[in-house]
């Protein structure tokens, strides 16, 4: 198994499409931070302070999407297989776990620019100051949500197969549906994949989930569509 994930990981890290979703996570971390910290008026709550330094969690989600998706699409997906000697369903899973790594490394990128940016602006900004508290909890979330998405649209993708398809649809919903759900029924958008992440990496605050309970919502879509993919991907032929 250790030489698929080798292989999955030098795959992944040695694509333009990496160096584009960093370049990316950062262009919008620092836009979020200004937006939020200087552009949107006072802010004197440390929820309200702590969207600064939040992500945008649904890039991840692309991430995942795109890379594998584009296996079927270049079809290098069964080949990969073929090669390791492994069936479908393991070499996907490799693939995941990859993107999850890699997920936790941009993640991790963006977080820090985010943080470094943020912080120094806030402090212009009335009422409590974010504690070493407030800012890991927020750190924890961001790179919770960022790692989540990535398997997630992984997933996503080894079912769907078109990266074209898949962006128009995940854009359309989390544009679209998602904010017009919203307006008569927030509580069930929370209930989302979109809703759950956006919570999780506090780019929403006062809903009616906990942070701790968004989590769990994201992990358990995670998890399922995962599953279904892998069994998917182990029933399909080689061809």
């Amino acid at each position: 198994m250790s030489h698929l994930l080798r292989g999955e990981l030098i795959k992944t890290v040695t694509t333009r499409t990496v160096l584009g979703f960093a370049v990316g996570g950062v262009a919008f971390a620092v836009l979020n931070v200004l937006a939020v910290a200087m552009w949107s008026g006072t802010l004197d709550e440390v929820p309200e302070k702590e969207e600064a330094l939040s992500a945008l969690p649904i890039l991840l989600l692309l991430w995942g999407l795109v890379g594998t998706a584009g296996e079927y699409r270049h079809r290098t997906a069964a080949p990969a297989a073929l090669v390791g000697r492994r069936h479908r369903g393991a070499v996907l899973s490799a693939r995941i776990a990859v993107y999850a790594l890699t997920g936790l490394l941009l993640g991790t990128l963006t977080t820090m620019v985010s943080v470094g940016l943020a912080l120094p602006l806030l402090g212009d900004h009335p009422g409590p100051d974010l504690t070493s508290g407030d800012v890991g909890a927020v750190v924890a979330g961001n790179l919770a949500a960022f790692v989540l998405s990535a398997i997630l649209g992984a997933a996503l993708g080894a079912l769907i197969r078109s990266p074209v398809l898949g962006v128009v649809v995940l854009l359309i919903v989390n544009f679209a549906v998602v904010p017009l759900l919203s307006g008569v029924w927030e509580s069930g958008v929370n209930l989302t994949p979109f809703g759950a992440a956006g919570i999780l990496s506090r780019m929403t605050h006062h809903t009616t989930l906990s942070v701790a309970e968004a989590g769990w919502v994201l992990a358990a879509w995670t998890v399922a569509v995962t599953l279904v993919a892998v069994i998917v991907e182990r029933r399909r032929d080689l061809a």
